[in-house]
C-alpha cells in the first residue's frame, strides 16, 4: 500500500515537474527571442531586463495552455503597439487592436476622447461618436479599467502607453460584451455595442467593392484582404473595368489586418511606368549584433496596363501595417494623393516565431520601416486630413474633379 502511494505521488510530482518544465522552456524562448530581434527598443520606454523577474511568478505556478497563453499576451502589453500579438487566443484573450476594435480614443486633458469611429461597425451603429468622453467600461473606470494593459517595466508612462490601454480595454474581450459609458456636453449615457454580433469577428463576403462615382470617378474599397492572393485577381479586373475614368479612389479604411508585400506591390504596380522604390527597411537585430548598420529600398515595378490618371489614396485608423507601406508607398512615388485621417501606426515588418514546447505562435516587427526619405512609418500623415472618415469619399471626388490631369 505505501509502495503504491508513494509511485502515485512520485508519478504526480514528475507530472508537475514536466509542466513547468515545459512553461519555463516556453517563456525562455519567447523573453529570448524578442530581446535578440526586436527592432524597437530604443524607441519605447520598456525595461526589458525587468520583464522576467515580474512575470516568473507566473509561470511558476501556471497549470494549463490557456493560463500560459494568457501570461504571453500580458507580457506583450509591455511593447504598447498594436504590431506584437499571438497567433493564437483563448475565449477570454482581448481582441486585438486595431483589427479587433471599432473606436479609437486618444488621452489629452487628463481625459479619453473618441478620436475615430469605424463605420458601420458596432460603436458606430450603437451610436458613439467622436469627441465623446469616456467615462468607463463594463461599469469600472476608464483610469481603473486600463491598469491592465498598462507596462509594469516601467512606470513612465506617456499618452502612447495610456491610449495603447485605452484602446485595448475599449476592444474588448471575446467572451464579454461590452458596456461603454461616455459623455457628451454634461450628457452622460450607456452605450451597448454587442447587442449585435460583434462585426469585427466577421469577415467580408468580398475581397474588393467598385463602382463609379459621379463626375466619372472610380472608386475601388480594399476589404481587409490585402493577405489574399485572390485580390490581385479581383483588383485587376476592378481597375480595367475602371480604365476610363478620369480619376480613381483607392480605399484602403478598411484594411486592419495587414498583408504581403507582393500583394501591395501588384497593387501598386498598375499605376507606376517605371520602377521606383516605395519604402525603406532597416535591419536593426543584424546591427545590433554586428555594429554593421543595414538598409535596403523595397521597389514597385510596372504591371499589366498602367492607369495614369489622377489618384486619390484614403487612409485612416483601421488602415495597418502592409496597407499603411502602401499608403507611404504611393506617396513616395508622387503617385497619389493621401487623404484621410493617422493611420493605425502600427510598428515596422513582423515575424512569426513559435515557442518550442507549446507550439504557440506569436509576431513582433523585427525590422524598422520607414518612407523613402527616412521618414518612420507610425510617423507619417496624409498630407489631406479630414476631420471625419465619413467626409473623405465627397473630399476625394471634390479633389478629383477640380482638375483632371495625368500622373506619372
Amino acid at each position: 500500500m505505501i509502495k503504491i502511494i508513494f509511485s502515485l505521488l512520485f508519478s504526480i510530482c514528475l507530472s508537475n515537474s514536466y509542466g513547468q518544465t515545459i512553461y519555463q522552456k516556453d517563456f525562455d524562448y519567447y523573453l529570448k527571442t524578442i530581446q535578440g530581434n526586436y527592432a524597437y527598443f530604443d524607441q519605447q520606454k520598456t525595461n526589458w531586463e525587468k520583464v522576467k523577474p515580474i512575470y516568473q511568478p507566473q509561470v511558476d505556478t501556471c497549470t494549463s495552455r490557456n493560463s500560459f497563453i494568457q501570461i504571453l499576451e500580458k507580457i506583450l502589453n509591455e511593447l504598447y503597439n498594436g504590431h506584437n500579438f499571438l497567433n493564437t487566443n483563448t475565449d477570454e484573450s482581448n481582441r486585438l487592436i486595431p483589427s479587433g476594435s471599432d473606436l479609437k480614443v486618444v488621452f489629452k486633458d487628463d481625459i479619453f476622447v473618441i478620436d475615430e469611429v469605424r463605420e458601420g461597425f458596432n460603436s458606430d451603429l450603437c451610436g458613439l461618436k467622436k469627441g465623446m468622453q469616456i467615462i468607463s467600461f463594463n461599469s469600472i473606470s476608464i483610469k481603473e479599467g486600463i491598469k491592465q494593459f498598462l507596462p509594469l517595466s516601467t512606470s513612465n508612462y506617456d499618452n502612447a502607453i495610456f491610449e495603447y490601454a485605452a484602446n485595448m480595454l475599449l476592444a474588448g474581450t471575446h467572451n464579454e460584451k461590452r458596456v461603454i459609458t461616455a459623455r457628451l456636453n454634461e450628457v452622460t449615457k450607456d452605450y451597448f455595442p454587442d447587442n449585435v454580433p460583434n462585426k469585427t469577428e466577421k469577415s467580408y463576403e468580398s475581397v474588393l467593392d467598385w463602382k463609379k462615382l459621379k463626375n466619372n470617378v472610380g472608386y475601388i474599397k480594399i476589404n481587409n484582404s490585402l493577405g489574399d492572393d485572390a485580390l490581385i485577381k479581383e483588383f485587376d479586373i476592378a481597375l480595367d473595368t475602371l480604365f476610363n475614368t478620369d480619376g480613381l479612389i483607392l480605399d484602403l479604411r478598411e484594411t486592419p489586418g495587414g498583408g504581403t508585400s507582393t500583394i501591395a506591390r501588384a497593387i501598386m504596380g498598375r499605376f507606376v511606368d517605371k520602377e521606383l522604390p516605395y519604402q525603406k527597411h532597416l535591419y536593426i537585430a543584424e546591427e545590433r549584433e554586428t555594429g554593421i548598420k543595414r538598409t535596403t529600398l523595397e521597389f514597385v515595378s510596372p504591371r499589366q496596363n498602367v492607369y495614369r490618371k489622377r489618384l486619390i489614396v484614403l487612409a485612416g485608423n483601421w488602415t495597418g501595417s502592409m496597407s499603411e507601406g502602401i499608403a507611404i508607398g504611393f506617396d513616395a512615388m508622387q503617385r497619389a494623393t493621401i487623404a484621410g485621417t493617422k493611420m493605425a501606426g502600427l510598428l515596422g515588418e513582423i515575424f512569426t516565431f513559435e515557442t518550442p514546447e507549446l507550439k504557440i505562435p506569436f509576431s513582433f516587427p523585427c525590422v524598422k520601416l520607414q518612407t523613402v526619405k527616412g521618414l518612420p512609418r507610425e510617423d507619417f500623415l496624409p498630407p489631406v486630413l479630414a476631420q471625419q472618415q465619413s467626409e473623405s469619399v465627397e473630399n476625394a471626388i471634390k479633389i478629383l474633379s477640380k482638375k483632371k490631369t495625368t500622373n506619372r
